[in-house]
């Protein structure tokens, strides 16, 4: 009897043994180690299941693809040390005030790196920074707010939406205050004067601002003319008003030459101006320049790429090869960047390059034009940048092309307006009329 008990402690204390074995074995192995309401951690991968935001944690990890801008901590950073992360740029916003409304558009903003813009939410309030309350309007680039209180002040902000409806961006503020209809007799000018005070109409006015580069010319174009230009304050900031301007649709773009004579891309939006009423574009970030000191880099050596941007913002640099290449450096006191890229991990061959603006990870530009360079066995200072042409530029953008042709065929055996006529006498033969001579001038200083 004591020899059957002391077999069956012995099988049960060996059968304790592996079942605890097995237990820590398996708890030691896997597990989920911690969940939360927002993600779930499995040694060693973290699976996403959502933004989350904390003030109060660190993060020591191995992690990928993080959404720029999409987690905030007040206690910690981070440094992924991968810079091609989706984005998008930041949409100019313009609002003009109505009755009692307020009509909104925005240039379409661009994803890169994976994000696709598939809508867009209106974020509106009563007070300068919110907060605000979001209404969503599909894929479109316009939309009214209606019953608005006149005399009141209200503020809007666009926010683009990726494919799954989350909001991946936001633009600048822009503000508008809805006015009744012109009190008596409003629109036409008949019998205008003699309604009694305060019947007086509103001007036409349209104002844009933004950013481009410290004390840099900027330019502003309605429908391809020059409507105005300014220079930008030492903080890269610009204001340009364009008054007594007719009510209708026009496409307007801005351009920027840094210290360099270098010309930035334009940048395009349709609007649509209303007559009494103030129209304000705002949030325009124009991209930056961009050059490279060589036209061929001796495989292994540096390339410079330099340029001009807004003041102390952060400048993301795309190198396309085989495989894209991205690097990071910021721009000084007066908007200035450089950077030496090293190629020795570029294959034999011609690579390009470009930069985008970044400010807080809040306002983003689109990328600036490409510049094209050569890996090769020697290194070859890159040209001077050719002069813009002297003639045939009807559009100022520093090219002679099919838009220049164009607008002047549109005036081909017509009466020139005042506005056209010194265009015509600077850019084109100056005889008075558009004829094939102007034709064969565009011709000689083509650039495509």
């Amino acid at each position: 009897m004591r020899k059957r008990f002391l077999a069956y402690r012995k099988y049960f204390v060996q059968t304790a043994l592996v079942f605890v074995f097995c237990f820590l074995l398996s708890a030691a192995s896997f597990a989920d180690e911690f969940t939360s309401s927002s993600f779930r951690v499995q040694d060693p991968v973290i699976v996403p299941s959502g933004y989350a935001t904390s003030t109060g944690f660190q993060l020591w990890s191995t992690i990928s693809q993080i959404a720029t801008g999409t987690s905030t901590a007040a206690s910690f950073s981070l440094n992924p040390g991968f810079l091609s992360f989706p984005f998008v740029s930041t949409p100019a916003v313009a609002a003009t005030a109505g009755d009692a409304q307020v009509a909104l558009s925005w240039t379409a903003s661009e994803g890169f790196v994976g994000w696709t813009v598939s809508g867009y939410d209106i974020g509106q309030s009563v007070a300068s920074g919110g907060p605000y309350s979001y209404a969503d309007v599909g894929n479109t680039t316009s939309s009214t707010r209606t019953g608005l209180t006149n005399g009141t002040t209200y503020y809007f902000v666009v926010l683009p939406k990726d494919a799954f409806g989350n909001r991946i961006g936001t633009s600048t503020e822009s503000s508008a205050s809805p006015v009744s209809a012109g009190g008596g007799g409003g629109g036409g000018g008949g019998g205008g004067g003699g309604g009694g005070g305060g019947g007086g109409t509103s001007e036409t006015k349209a104002v844009f601002s933004g950013r481009a580069y410290p004390k840099s010319s900027v330019t502003l174009l309605k429908d391809a003319q020059v409507a105005a230009t300014s220079v930008a304050g030492t903080d890269s900031k610009f204001s340009l008003s364009l008054s007594s301007i007719s009510s209708g649709n026009y496409v307007f773009s801005v351009y920027s030459e840094d210290k360099n004579g270098n010309r930035s891309p334009l940048q395009s939006f349709p609007v649509s101006i209303t007559a009494g009423a103030t129209t304000n574009v705002s949030g325009i970030f124009i991209a930056p320049t961009i050059a490279v000191d060589k036209s061929q880099v001796k495989r292994g050596d540096n390339i410079a790429i330099f340029g001009q941007s807004t003041v102390q913002a952060d400048i993301i640099i795309s190198v396309n090869s085989e495989e894209e290449f991205f690097a990071r450096t910021v721009s000084d006191k007066d908007g200035v960047y450089l950077y030496n890229f090293s190629t020795a991990f570029l294959e034999y061959g011609n690579h390009t390059t470009k930069s985008k603006s970044s400010l807080g990870n809040i306002e983003t530009s689109g990328f600036s034009r490409a510049v094209g360079f050569t890996v090769g066995t020697q290194n070859i200072a890159a040209a001077a940048a050719a002069p813009c042409p002297i003639r045939g530029d009807v559009n100022n953008d520093c090219r002679v092309n099919l838009i220049d042709f164009s607008i002047t065929a549109y005036w081909y055996r017509r009466a020139l307006t005042a506005v056209f006529i010194p265009i015509e006498r600077t850019k084109l033969s100056g005889d008075g009329v558009v004829d094939l001579k102007d034709f064969s001038i565009m011709a000689f200083y083509w650039t495509g």
